[in-house]
């Protein structure tokens, strides 16, 4: 037979459920809230004021509509949220188109924008308010923000903090490479970084205490890290370019070291703070550099703002990064003796 009866159903639903599926989308406040729904996700409560019914009439309708498979539900909260599930049935699209003619024809379909709208103001009143923040420190949550940075770092296996100090580094270097090895020769100072270790909950930092070439130093880093930090190191050391040469000893080639150190100043004052030298001259952190094999320096300064409230602050600050050479050997130019 070629009649019109034998052309295959558009869908696998047996007769119980096709005779269901028309029995849902009989109900003309069922076709409205269909509508809404496939215009957007909305909660039961927005629901409610849209139909101009009660919360719990709306749940009733609902229920049937996500046993036939039309909608689904997610608990946020306090708060449902209904979602139309797509569907190719051309009855459920005719009803769809039913419904949305209903809904533009009572308004409905129009204040939907109202209600997102609302959905905006909370916040935006939210952010309004009055608040007294003190916008001179980091966020609490810069680690957050930190490990959102890393996955754009194409090399963070491993980070050495050489001289870490009380591990203020540590916040910016464990949220942002796999592993950090930080190194002091003081144990004062590695027990208030352990505290802060603790403290933070980091688990991927290993306290390292003696000299930048002492053998647990090279054992946990010898040409493995990928950056090696030496955060206001250099002018407590009595021969700087000595100890770029052990940084060196840590980095592996073509992995970077970062020098955040003074730049030239006169303030004797600095000497009562354990300083040897009154800062360096950007050409002498790069000809220091270049003798411990380290290419491509590169000198920046550090706007002022940017230094904190500590007794250096007013001091000029300056950053140099450079590159391990592939080759391991160094021309042996001293400086600072």
């Amino acid at each position: 037979m070629n009649g019109v009866f034998d052309t295959p159903a558009p869908n696998t639903r047996s007769v119980t459920q096709r005779w269901e599926l028309y029995r849902v989308l009989s109900e003309p406040f069922r076709l409205r809230l269909l509508a809404l729904v496939a215009a957007d996700e909305l909660a039961v409560g927005e629901i409610a004021d849209l139909l101009n019914e009660s919360q719990p009439n709306v749940s009733r309708h609902i229920t049937p509509l996500k046993q036939a498979g039309l909608v689904s539900l997610r608990r946020e909260g306090t708060r449902s949220l209904v979602s139309f599930k797509d569907a190719e049935d051309p009855v459920v699209l005719d009803a769809l188109r039913s419904g949305r003619a209903l809904c533009e024809a009572d308004g409905s379909l129009g204040r939907l924008a109202e209600i997102i709208r609302a959905r905006d103001s909370a916040a935006r009143e939210f952010f309004e308010r009055p608040r007294v923040k003190d916008p001179s420190g980091p966020p609490s949550e810069l680690g957050a923000y930190l490990s959102a940075l890393a996955v754009l770092l194409p090399h963070r296996h491993l980070a050495v903090d050489a001289g870490t100090g009380d591990g203020g580094l540590l916040d910016v270097l464990a949220p942002t490479f796999d592993k950090v090895v930080a190194i002091d020769r003081s144990e004062a100072q590695l027990a208030m970084a352990r505290a802060r270790i603790k403290h933070r909950g980091y688990t991927n930092v290993t306290l390292v205490h003696g000299d930048l070439d002492g053998r647990e130093a090279l054992k946990e880093a010898k040409n493995k890290a990928d950056v090696v930090f030496a955060t206001r190191l250099l002018h407590h050391a009595p021969k700087p370019g000595a100890v770029l040469e052990k940084l060196a000893d840590l980095c592996k080639p073509e992995g970077a070291v970062v020098v955040i150190d003074y730049a030239r100043h006169d303030d004797e004052r600095m000497r009562d703070q354990a300083d040897l030298w009154l800062g360096f001259e950007p050409a002498e952190l790069k000809k220091l550099a270049r003798a411990a094999g380290f290419t491509e320096a590169r000198t920046s300064p550090i706007a002022q703002p940017l230094t904190g409230s500590g007794p250096d602050a007013h001091l000029p600050w300056q950053i140099m990064v450079a590159t391990k050479a592939i080759t391991s050997g160094r021309n042996k130019e001293r400086h600072h003796g």
